[in-house]
């Protein structure tokens, strides 16, 4: 894992220094919108709804929408005046219950590791957490704004969730009419509960969807049913794989230059960029090589499965796959 921000924990006069990382990643299967006859992908254009002109990226600017349809244009002169900050501190504010934060709240989560120097506040604050059964609301500055959020302990790991503002939680505007509840099915009802009770176990669960839609692409490869397209960032001789697998990677294109390849991949940050580069934003998809675990822990039952294409992707690289495939 790459560490996405580092700073420090601080509560009453103890600071630990630690390393933020994304605590989850999607493997959702996507698509790529395609012309049907020859498989030619679909280009979009920024195009002005005004004077029907195709606009450069550099003459996009923000703009705030009012409520009666009217366009407020920021400048980055403007945008430069909002309140925003680049402290690197967790600041603890208060401990509180964990029954007292609706999980609703939630939004996303990252695991804090503590630097060396750290180490022992770090196990002392973990420590603390789990013997007050209690969260640490805190505050914290991520992508230039600040953002409230709770630490709390999973296994040895202090975790760290993002907590939507109270505002964005909406309200539900409708009533149950549930009419008169007899006894005798509230106790029907608990038996019910009785029956199907057990402890959560994420590994008993798995993602068939994805699994379907891998087996189905993977099948279609074998068979020879790829199309070569003048747009395609592949070249003739790779094998498609579920989520544009073999796409040139940043440890290649690192190689390639001389420098030492990472461990992680930087492609997070290419659906970010313009039309061209999206390409490049399938690697980071095929960070779900762990799309062998659709659920947490099945990685270690479908290696198996993904080692079986491992020999195609690779004789791809020199062009003759597809027909082997076939």
């Amino acid at each position: 894992m790459r560490a996405i921000w580092k700073g420090a924990v601080s509560f009453g006069l103890v600071s630990v220094p630690v390393k933020l990382y994304a605590a989850t990643e999607s493997h959702d299967v996507s698509f790529r919108q395609v012309h049907a006859k020859d498989g030619g992908r679909i280009k979009y254009q920024r195009v002005c709804s005004i004077d029907g002109e195709e606009v450069p990226y550099a003459d996009i600017a923000k703009g705030f929408e009012t409520e009666d349809g009217e366009m407020v244009v920021l400048t980055d002169d403007d945008l430069a005046e909002l309140p925003s900050t680049s402290s690197r501190e967790i600041a603890v504010e208060k401990f509180v219950p964990t029954d007292q934060i609706d999980p609703l709240l939630f939004e996303k989560s990252y695991y804090l590791e503590p630097e060396k120097s750290g180490a022992k506040p770090y196990a002392l604050l973990r420590q603390a957490l789990q013997d007050a059964d209690r969260m640490a609301v805190v505050t914290v500055a991520l992508r230039q704004r600040t953002s409230v959020a709770v630490l709390r302990v999973r296994d040895d790991v202090i975790v760290l969730q993002t907590m939507m503002w109270p505002d964005e939680v909406r309200t539900p505007d409708f009533s149950v009419e549930t009419g008169e509840v007899k006894d005798a099915e509230v106790k029907m009802a608990n038996m019910l509960v009785e029956t199907l009770a057990g402890d959560f176990d994420a590994s008993e669960f798995e993602d068939d969807y994805a699994e379907a839609v891998e087996s189905m692409v993977r099948a279609k490869v074998e068979g020879g049913e790829v199309r070569r397209t003048p747009t395609s960032t592949k070249s003739s001789g790779e094998v498609v794989d579920l989520l544009a697998a073999l796409q040139r990677s940043v440890d290649a294109a690192k190689k390639g230059r001389g420098e030492e390849p990472d461990s992680g991949s930087n492609a997070d940050t290419a659906d970010q960029e313009s039309g061209e580069k999206q390409p490049a934003k399938k690697p980071a998809a095929k960070k779900s090589t762990t799309k062998k675990t659709p659920a947490a822990k099945k990685s270690d039952t479908k290696a198996p499965a993904k080692k079986k294409a491992t020999p195609a992707k690779k004789s791809a690289a020199k062009k003759t796959p597809a027909r082997k495939a076939s």
